[in-house]
């Protein structure tokens, strides 16, 4: 009986694989297409791979071509990227703190990288010869020094799961409260930017910042898929997992540490983008259940797909003033956080 139910499991995954990735292909020439400068599919494609045989030479490319190759590739990559990293920290943490209410957010990172890109912006801090990589440098930076300050709290108070909850909260009011300060102290031009970052947007991604994140982002899915055992392991409870050789101590501070790392290269680039962590791993656990050799490559699929969606959603309804991502994937999230909140919250809640 055990065995036929692992074997449909397996199968399902398989499924949710392969669909998934048919549907990102699909998403792919769809993304590719639509936007204020709106072509078909098989002129997108066709601009698409000319650009590719001009090995990205932007100087012999048409508008099509431009638009395709500096634009919309760009922007469909960071979306798959980003979907990949928020949907697997969301996992870790889920498991780490055994509460599937909670979010990578809640460490404070988002708020950390917020005060460090207003920073940018707001004070003019250059880093390296032309400052381009300044706004996300000092988003990371910032996401780092929040989750370091949230993980001394919690440890001070005992490092129990609900300590990091609380811990996480107290770091991002007060670093909210920073960065609204310099928004109010700062020239309204200046607070423009700020705040299309804080919305979560993937318009300015380019090739290079694609590149980071996409290598990134694999390599602590890697590391994570190797401990997947072990998370499976942590939610039978502390003593338990140490009884059966897990250093559940080290492998809960090495998870935070790694899903802030996530975390803070996907703020970094795109600004605050809220929720995938939630919505995408409930999505498949209800799926694939709780194995997590089983949700994690479910929820890289899934991940990558939900914020692809998501970004041409936001194109397609907001027009020439598109909505940022980030918008989207908050609407979304709010009200299936309140649904779980209901169903679940006496569960985890107390």
């Amino acid at each position: 009986m055990e065995d036929s139910l692992v074997k449909r499991t397996r199968r399902r995954l398989s499924l949710i694989i392969v669909l998934g990735l048919l549907l990102l292909i699909g998403l792919f020439v769809v993304s590719l297409s639509v936007g204020s400068y709106p072509m078909t599919p098989t002129e997108a494609l066709q601009a698409f791979w000319n650009a590719v045989n001009l090995r990205g030479d932007t100087s012999q490319m048409t508008l099509d071509e431009k638009v395709v190759w500096i634009v919309r590739f760009p922007r469909f990559l960071a979306a798959m990227g980003v979907g990949i990293g928020l949907a697997v920290a969301g996992v870790v943490m889920q498991a780490v703190i055994r509460n599937p209410l909670v979010d990578p957010y809640i460490t404070g990172v988002s708020s950390g990288a917020a005060l460090g890109a207003a920073c940018a912006v707001l004070l003019g801090v250059a880093i390296g010869t032309a400052g381009v990589y300044s706004l996300p440098i000092m988003a990371f930076i910032g996401a780092i020094l929040a989750f370091t300050i949230t993980l001394g709290l919690a440890e001070s108070a005992g490092g129990k799961p609900v300590a990091f909850v609380l811990a996480g909260v107290i770091v991002g009011i007060f670093l909210s409260s920073i960065t609204n300060l310099l928004m109010i102290t700062s020239p309204s031009q200046g607070v423009q930017g700020v705040l299309h970052w804080l919305f979560g947007s993937l318009a300015n991604t380019t090739l290079q910042e694609d590149a980071i994140i996409l290598f990134v982002v694999g390599l602590l899915t890697i590391i994570v898929l190797i401990y997947a055992r072990e998370l499976n392991v942590i939610l039978l409870g502390d003593d338990q997992a140490n009884q059966l050789g897990v250093n559940v101590r080290f492998l809960k501070r090495g998870m935070l540490i790694l899903t802030s790392l996530l975390t803070g290269v996907c703020v970094a680039f795109t600004g605050v983008i809220g929720f995938v962590g939630l919505i995408v791993p409930h999505m498949t656990r209800m799926v694939v259940g709780g194995d997590h050799r089983l949700l994690l490559p479910a929820s890289i699929v899934v991940g990558a797909n939900f914020l692809v969606a998501c970004d041409i959603i936001g194109r397609l309804i907001g027009g020439a003033e598109e909505f940022p991502v980030g918008i989207i994937t908050s609407l979304i999230g709010a009200p299936f956080f309140a649904y779980l909140l209901i169903r679940k919250g006496r569960d985890y809640v107390s």
